[in-house]
């Protein structure tokens, strides 16, 4: 008998041990389904927010934009040329004057490379610029145009309409005087040949 209940206990021992296995695999499946979920959702959202922050961006908040971009670009060079004339002076004391004069030609060409650098670049900005309000200003005034032309296509229907109506009415009032005016006369007859 000792046999059998031992059998039996080690049988519901095994169950009872894939049992609690099988419910920590399933309960860590679902926490790690619940983790995926929360980073596709956060994932989600942080794309929808950030498409939601570009599309708020209106047209003036790029032309602010350009217009700092330009402005940081002029003041960026202006440091970047100081910085270099006090490199150039600093590394210049002490040294001969034909080292100095070759010093300072390999340097000038150095800051006229970087001045047309910049310069470039600015002129590129501010061709973008003109660009984009070139297109903004045309995008503007093809809604424009559109919306006038679909406010003229949809009143032109009403208008016709209206006339319509009109000319129904006067038609109808119309009628409507000469049956009077020939009951009138009917009636006038009447009275005529009684008398």
């Amino acid at each position: 008998m000792a046999t059998t209940n031992t059998g039996t206990t080690a049988r519901k021992t095994a169950a009872t041990k894939r049992s609690t296995a099988a419910k920590k695999a399933a309960q860590t499946r679902s926490a790690n389904q619940a983790a995926a979920a929360r980073k596709t959702t956060a994932t989600s959202a942080k794309k929808a927010a950030t498409a939601e922050a570009e599309a708020a961006k209106t047209r003036v908040d790029l032309v602010q934009e350009y217009a700092e971009r330009a402005a940081h670009v002029q003041v960026g060079a202006a440091l970047v040329a100081r910085d270099a004339v006090t490199e150039a002076v600093s590394s210049i004391r002490g040294l001969s004057r034909d080292t100095v004069e070759k010093e300072l030609t390999v340097r000038r060409k150095r800051l006229e490379a970087e001045l047309k650098r910049f310069e470039r670049r600015g002129s590129t900005e501010v061709k973008r610029f003109e660009r984009d309000a070139k297109k903004a200003r045309t995008r503007v005034e093809k809604d424009v145009k559109s919306f006038r032309s679909d406010a003229t296509k949809q009143l032109k229907p009403i208008t016709s309409q209206a006339d319509l109506v009109t000319a129904r009415l006067d038609n109808l009032l119309q009628t409507g005087l000469t049956g009077a005016q020939k009951a009138a006369t009917t009636v006038q007859e009447r009275i005529a040949s009684v008398a």
